[in-house]
């Protein structure tokens, strides 16, 4: 589906448009057969050029910057989280053609690491190492993942037992849809706002551990204080007395040791002998 385009001596935006105005029709149009969902197809195209474009010295010097875009829209379509957002949720009108809508149906009830197989190698064309580099798996598994793919699409629709048949009817599908992408421009907008955001999210992020890292210099002890002991209880103390009223014994020794008390102490006499 896709051919490189010519090199020349061009700025970053102008071989940056080149290779989106390459490459984006046919990949939302590859996407679409991998989510069954047009939005969804166009959104994935559009982040994975924004990746690119925050990464273009990395990308521009890639030998094969579509297959890095591919790659990436690819992952970003087929991540799990997008079953959690609402508007993904509901499902898509289908394809008008019935065979284009058998088509679909059958290929969405691939694993999507089968799916992703077939389209690659029956869709796009790439052979059984490229396709293996492009899913990050080995060639036997890639070619074990093409062999059940084929074998379970043609069980659904017995003509696609032919792959010259199955290419032909992938590119059938994936161009009656008609899907458009969006501009570059905007593209690139929002892949230097994004970059920018997250540029301002690292050197906010830096400035709090470096104030939590003064903040804790400044308050740490810089000495060691031993540690206090639990409090424990102390044994063997007696129980004060419960106090209550004299009986009338014990107030007339009251009343004599204060009248002792007055007098003040008595005095010692010789005895006469």
């Amino acid at each position: 589906m896709e051919e490189k385009p010519g090199c020349g001596a061009r700025t970053p935006v102008q071989a940056f448009d080149a290779l989106y105005a390459f490459c984006a029709p046919a990949l939302v149009r590859q996407t679409y057969l991998l989510t069954g969902r047009r939005e969804l197809a166009r959104e994935a195209v559009a982040r994975a050029f924004q990746l690119a474009w925050q990464r273009w010295p990395e990308v521009a010097r890639d030998r094969d910057p579509g297959g890095w875009v591919r790659a990436a829209a690819h992952d970003c379509a087929l991540s799990p989280w997008h079953r959690l957002r609402p508007r993904y949720r509901r499902p898509e009108p289908p394809p008008a053609d019935p065979a284009d809508r058998a088509l679909l149906q059958a290929l969405l009830e691939l694993p999507p690491s089968y799916r992703r197989t077939v389209v690659l190698y029956d869709g796009v064309g790439l052979g059984l190492p490229e396709t293996a580099a492009e899913t990050e798996a080995g060639s036997p598994a890639t070619a074990n993942r093409l062999a059940h793919a084929r074998e379970a699409l043609a069980a659904r629709l017995p003509e696609l037992a032919d792959p010259a048949e199955l290419h032909r009817r992938l590119l059938v599908l994936a161009s009656a849809e008609r899907l458009r992408a969006a501009e570059a421009e905007p593209v690139r907008r929002e892949g230097e706002r994004r970059s920018l955001f997250w540029a301002r999210a690292a050197l906010a992020l830096t400035a709090a551990v470096a104030g939590a890292t003064t903040l804790t210099l400044q308050t740490a002890p810089t000495h060691y204080e031993a540690p206090i002991a639990p409090a424990q209880a102390v044994q063997g103390v007696p129980s004060p007395g419960v106090l209550g009223p004299l009986s009338p014994r014990e107030q007339a020794v009251e009343v004599a040791l204060r009248r002792a008390a007055a007098r003040g102490p008595e005095r010692l006499e010789p005895e006469p002998r």
